[in-house]
């Protein structure tokens, strides 16, 4: 996968800089949703996990909806100031209900595209991110993955797996669901797709 190579070439290239290490979970923090495509598969990947852990997960889940209903009311207060509301956004810390008790992954080998590469330099809409706790110093160039172009092109297979699982709603292809929903909601409303966006 190009998000693993990409992550491995940077990792190597700059040890200093990149400070992942096991049970950091500075990233599962973090405010982010999964396209259709990747729903799908991290779906499937929960439900073959043992019943014990997914009723834990699945508990977090039920946690992390309450306080991303609190952080979309804070970015409706916003009204249409989008520093703003990217501000919220940036701010808000959201424990991932697929991390466990002992700081990891549940689904570690399965996780989404974002996850893959947070701790090395991304691009997003031509505006440059690190990891916070990252070594990478402001106004170096440094390789930089662009996520706008995976964007795209989990855009474009969701859309054609919509397609061919009989949903005809492009726009749905677009939107970005939390994780916190794709393994709490049912395998056939998930391959079906969003029918309202979740903050992400």
């Amino acid at each position: 996968m190009k998000a693993d190579e990409a992550f491995s070439k940077v990792e190597k290239e700059y040890p200093s800089c990149v400070r992942c290490r096991v049970h950091c979970s500075d990233c599962c923090h973090a405010v982010f949703g999964v396209f259709g495509i990747e729903a799908v598969a991290l779906k499937g990947k929960f439900d073959a996990l043992p019943r014990k852990v997914r009723r834990q997960a699945l508990l977090k889940a039920d946690s992390a909806d309450r306080e991303l209903r609190k952080i979309e009311i804070r970015m409706q207060m916003s009204e249409d100031d989008p520093q703003m509301k990217a501000m919220v956004l940036a701010k808000a810390r959201v424990a991932c209900p697929l991390l466990s008790e002992s700081q990891e992954c549940i689904l570690y080998p399965h996780r989404p595209i974002t996850c893959r590469v947070y701790g090395i330099p991304t691009a997003i809409q031509g505006k440059g991110h690190v990891c916070g706790k990252g070594a990478f110093e402001k106004g170096k160039k440094y390789p930089t993955f662009d996520l706008d172009a995976v964007y795209g092109a989990l855009y474009k297979l969701s859309l054609e797996y919509m397609k061919r699982t009989g949903n005809q709603d492009s726009e749905a292809a677009s939107l970005l669901l939390s994780v916190s929903r794709v393994i709490r909601d049912p395998a056939k409303k998930t391959e079906a797709g969003a029918k309202k966006k979740d903050q992400a």
